[in-house]
């Protein structure tokens, strides 16, 4: 067995484990990263359709779940968006503004997934891919890791990057909520999140004929959730097994088995005066017609037989029409699951902040462990706000570790 010694091991070479070993590798610190996977920064390579949506340009701690989801601030106000920014305009990496503050790549991902290696190659990091840990140990003020070339690291900090267990095709696993148990960390429920929600087969075969219409959409917690509401206007999209869309996968992370969500289909409009004037100009009119000027045909079609509301708009009530109404913009509907950490973006919960320095991501009662980035419970929304978070967190431990 061969051995080696380091200041620092960093285990993960996404976008948090790769910030931060460039910051440590700055610093002076002799930085050895690992990762099981064949190449760095995978996650960074397919997010955003291959162009990274990178950060946002509004980011803060309101934008973030968890048990404290303020323990974010410290990291995202000394580390933010406008300094990731300007690493990328140093670097030369074109991006633009699409909507509601998301930044990406004017070209490809791989660009930031460049500069971050180059980065660390400039600090003098030495990067492993294709190499896992078998077995770590603690041994006074540092730390004794098997790798699974043959190898053992003795290192002063050891940072995890590993990340949660959304995407598990790209290699994701739970390992570091296994470190955490290991020295007694706390781990916070974890579930999948930024996540399509699928229906049970019932109402899966009203609905599998919208399958492909998409509305720009108000979607929210039911008004009786008392903890964990919110409300997010974007698309949303009728999908073969449920509902997805950027509207959808926000409200995923805040909804729970049991619960229903409730969404707008035509946020800001009145709907039941649209339809009575179209009542009162065109009697003759077919009511799903008349309604397929607010929703897609399709949808129109599918809330008048819903709604039992058939023939032309003259011979419908007021009642009917505000049956209509309630159909578009008060739609509520109880999910029985999500898509699972197949399709998630990221895992919602993991190690307990309570169990972290704030500043630091040190653990507090296991000197020389941090951990960064989605293996801790701070979960962003979906718009570059995760990323943001891997950026802040792994700046701030590459500070000192």
């Amino acid at each position: 067995m061969s051995r080696a010694s380091f200041d620092v091991l960093v285990v993960g070479a996404g976008a948090a484990g790769m910030m931060c070993a460039a910051e440590a590798g700055r610093r002076g610190r002799r930085v050895l990263v690992v990762d099981h996977a064949a190449n760095p920064g995978e996650k960074i390579r397919i997010s955003g359709g291959g162009r990274c949506n990178f950060t946002n340009l509004g980011c803060g701690p309101v934008n973030f779940l968890g048990e404290n989801p303020r323990f974010a601030t410290s990291a995202l106000r000394r580390f933010t968006q406008h300094d990731f920014i300007k690493r990328l305009d140093r670097a030369g990496i074109a991006w633009h503004e699409k909507t509601l503050g998301q930044l990406f790549c004017d070209d490809s991902a791989k660009q930031i997934v460049r500069m971050l290696t180059d980065d660390m190659a400039a600090a003098g990091v030495t990067l492993k891919m294709k190499t896992g840990v078998e077995r770590l140990s603690k041994s006074g003020e540092g730390w004794i890791i098997n790798l699974s070339d043959g190898t053992q690291v003795t290192a002063a900090a050891l940072v995890v990057a590993t990340g949660g267990k959304s995407i598990p095709k790209m290699g994701a696993t739970g390992w570091a909520y296994e470190v955490a148990r290991q020295f007694d960390i706390r781990v916070t429920d974890t579930r999948p999140a930024l996540v399509p929600l699928t229906f049970e087969a019932g109402l899966l075969e009203t609905l599998t004929p919208l399958a492909g219409v998409a509305v720009d959409a108000r979607v929210a917690s039911a008004p009786d959730t008392k903890a964990r509401k919110a409300a997010f206007d974007e698309a949303m999209l009728f999908t073969h097994r449920g509902l997805s869309g950027p509207a959808i996968l926000q409200i995923s992370s805040y909804w729970r088995e049991g619960e229903a969500i409730v969404a707008a289909m035509a946020p800001g409009r009145d709907v039941f005066a649209e339809l009575k004037a179209a009542k009162t100009a065109n009697g003759r009119q077919a009511v799903h017609t008349a309604l397929g000027h607010v929703v897609p045909r399709r949808l129109a079609e599918s809330l008048c037989a819903r709604e039992g509301a058939a023939g032309n708009l003259a011979d419908l009530s007021d009642a009917t029409l505000r049956r209509l109404d309630q159909a578009v913009n008060a739609w509520s509907v109880k999910p029985v699951g999500s898509e699972g950490y197949r399709t998630a973006e990221v895992t919602l919960g993991g190690i307990d902040t309570a169990a972290l320095d704030q500043q630091t991501l040190a653990a507090k009662a296991v000197p020389g462990l941090y951990f960064i980035g989605e293996a801790v419970d701070v979960t962003g929304w979906l718009g570059g706000y995760n990323f943001q978070w891997a950026w802040s967190s792994g700046w701030a431990a590459g500070q000192v570790c």
